[in-house]
Order: C-alpha cells, then sequence, then structure tokens
C-alpha cells in the first residue's frame, strides 16, 4: 500500500499524530529556555522530567476506560485534552510546578497516544496493509516542522507562553477533523495469542529502547549542540529538528520497505543504523556532524517504535488489542522519563559525549528481543 493510500485511510488518527509531533517538536526545542525558566542543573532537570512518566504511566489504566467512555468521539477528545495541557510546562516558574504540569502533559499525552494507535491497528486489521509507519511519519513531520519554527521564534525572542499559545490554536483547529470509530471486535473472533503477556512484554522491550534513544535525542541533542559544542540558539533548536525530518522520511519510507523486507529484517537494520548514528553524534566536534549523526539516528530507530507496536497488535486476539496496545505503549513510554534521568546523571558526571555513546550501546539490546519475537511468531 503507498503512503498516499495508507494515510488517506487513516487520515483521522494521522492527524492526531500530526498534533502530537507538532507539541513535543516546540516542546524539545524549548528544552534550554524551559530548564533556564526553571533554574536547575541537568541531574535535576532529568529528575524533574520524570514527572512525564508518571503522568505516561497512567495511561495504561486510563486509556482503554476513556475510549470506552468517550466512544466515537475518544480520538478528537483525547486530541482536545493533550492540546490544552502543554501551556502548563509554558507556565511553571519553579522545579515543583513545572513537574506537576509535565505529569498532566504525561498523562494526556499518553492517553492519546494508546487511542490515535489503537485505530491505526484497527484499520490495519481491517484493510490487511500496514498502516503504522506512515502516521507515525506524520508525528515526525510535525514534530521537525515544529521545532524549525520553535529555533526561529526563540531567534525572535518569543517566549514559551506565547510560542505555546499560538500552537494551541494550530492544534484545536487540527483536532476538529480528528473523529473517528472504534471497530467492535467479538470475543470469540480473530485468532492471535491466547495470552498477552509474552508478545507485550517483547514488544513493549522493543518500543522501550526505541523510545529511550529517539527521548535522548528530543531532550538533550539541543543542549549538546549549544553547550558542548558552543552553538547558537538556532543551531541547537535544528539538532531535534534533524531528528523529526529524518524520522519523518525514515517512517515514511518504513511504510514500503516494511512489505517488502518484513518486520524483523527491517527491524534488526534500522537496529544497527541507529548505533552507528549515536556514535557519530557522540564523537562529533562541530555541530554539522552533530546533526549528521542525529540524522542516521533517526533514520534508524525511526521505524523501530511503530513496527514494535504494529506487531503487538498482529500477535493478540482483535479483543485484546487496545489494552495490549496500551500496555505496549506505556512501557516504551517509560523511555521518555528513564531516558532523560539516565542522560541527566550521565551528562552531569561524564558530559553529553559519554551519554550518547551509552545510547548506542543500549541499542543493540534490540537485537535480542527481535530474535525471540521472530521464534514466538515462527518466522
Amino acid at each position: 500500500m503507498s503512503i498516499v493510500n495508507a494515510l488517506k485511510i487513516s487520515r483521522r488518527p494521522a492527524v492526531a499524530f500530526a498534533i502530537v509531533g507538532i507539541y513535543w517538536g516546540m516542546f524539545a526545542a524549548h528544552v534550554p529556555v524551559l530548564k533556564a525558566q526553571v533554574g536547575v542543573d541537568d541531574a535535576l532537570f532529568g529528575l524533574l522530567l520524570l514527572g512525564t512518566g508518571v503522568g505516561l504511566t497512567s495511561a495504561m489504566w486510563l486509556a482503554p476506560r476513556f475510549d470506552r467512555l468517550m466512544g466515537r468521539a475518544s480520538l478528537q477528545a483525547a486530541s482536545f485534552l493533550f492540546i490544552a495541557s502543554f501551556m502548563l510546562p509554558a507556565l511553571a516558574s519553579g522545579a515543583v510546578t513545572f513537574a506537576i504540569s509535565l505529569v498532566l502533559v504525561g498523562a494526556a499525552s499518553g492517553v492519546l497516544d494508546v487511542v490515535m494507535n489503537a485505530r491505526v491497528s484497527e484499520l490495519e486489521a481491517t484493510h490487511k496493509h500496514p498502516m503504522m509507519n506512515a502516521n507515525h511519519g506524520m508525528f515526525s513531520a510535525g514534530y521537525a516542522l515544529a521545532a524549525l519554527a520553535s529555533g526561529f521564534t526563540r531567534e525572535g525572542g518569543l517566549t514559551p507562553v506565547v510560542v505555546f499559545g499560538g500552537a494551541m490554536v494550530i492544534g484545536a483547529a487540527l483536532a476538529l477533523f480528528a473523529r473517528q470509530d472504534g471497530v467492535k471486535f467479538a470475543p470469540e473472533t480473530g485468532g492471535g495469542q491466547g495470552s498477552a503477556l509474552i508478545p507485550v512484554l517483547l514488544c513493549g522491550g522493543v518500543v522501550l529502547i526505541a523510545f529511550m534513544s529517539e527521548a535522548t535525542v528530543e531532550i538533550w541533542s539541543a543542549l549538546h549542540i549549544e553547550r558542548t559544542l558552543a552553538g547558537g540558539a538556532a543551531q541547537g533548536a535544528t539538532g531535534p529538528a534533524v531528528l523529526g525530518l529524518t524520522m519523518a522520511v525514515g517512517r515514511f519510507g518504513g511504510q514500503i520497505i516494511t512489505e517488502k523486507l518484513g518486520q524483523i529484517t527491517l527491524i534488526f537494520w534500522a537496529t544497527l543504523l541507529s548505533v552507528l548514528g549515536a556514535l557519530i553524534a557522540a564523537v562529533a566536534p562541530v555541530p554539522a556532524l552533530a546533526y549528521l549523526g542525529f540524522g542516521v539516528l533517526g533514520l534508524g530507530i525511526s521505524v523501530i517504535g511503530p513496527v514494535g507496536i504494529a506487531m503487538v497488535g498482529q500477535m493478540v486476539r482483535p479483543e485484546l488489542r487496545v489494552q495490549a496496545i496500551s500496555q505496549v505503549t506505556v512501557i516504551g513510554f517509560a523511555g521518555f522519563f528513564v531516558a532523560p534521568v539516565l542522560m541527566g546523571v550521565l551528562s552531569q558526571a561524564f558530559g553529553l559525549r559519554v551519554a550518547f555513546a551509552c545510547v548506542a550501546l543500549m541499542l543493540l539490546l534490540e537485537l535480542p528481543l527481535i530474535s525471540a519475537i521472530r521464534r514466538l511468531r515462527g518466522v
């Protein structure tokens, strides 16, 4: 299935993916500003970012219930909640209020992520074609454009409140189109694993490592450029923007490559490419080479998370799909609060070069996980 056809069929969840990308890209580009606004060091800032993870873990419990409660309006309602929550970090002026704001943002983001991934997985099951990479490509495209735009607004001296407020208007307009019914399955229909535990653990591990690597670059790339390599504000914002652009390219390309190579083979080669990118970023002497590293890393990790989520949707029975995707998403999203803390500690002790080198080592853990998934699926 072509990228255009995949996005046409899944256009409503694709809008939600774009919304999430816009807001997280904007957030990543403003990390240096928000860190200065809160007034803490690397280690404490990394600890404060745990608030996002605390909120995200609630998604495993909230999202399936929210989905059932809201019905047809679930995707749209979750989009509006997520958009509204993002003004809170921009308004926070102290460590405590910043942490609390991230808990609320994390909860809203987690619920929306589960719902939109579930809608795509249901469409994949209905139409018998992969669509997950194309939708995650919309996230990356929105992320990259927002990060680039934020670089210019930062250079222009606009505050996070002004920028985040403007993005709220854009996001609300997009959310008007995010309304889609969920597909209902009878308990006895469909194939897949009788128990979701093993598929959830294996696919969750795959997604966790991918999201940890992604979060590392999203949160710390701007600081790496500006502090380690003495770049300016626009140069710093270009770091996460490069990641977003290459992830968009990788995910849209992965939409086609998945059907040709298969999911397991794709993850194997994507992992090796990601390792190379992380090492380039770690040793880069100038921003240009760091951008190359972030770009190569983005191409690699771009497909790993979406394929991991898609695989668990295929490996469990249809009536277990939303719950399994919720659990894998939460496991994966743990990477968005574990990674900042680890990077903060490593950066404080050894510097960001060593921290990015550790990302390369972590990515190698994908290989035994995909080997176990291959055996479980019998492919």
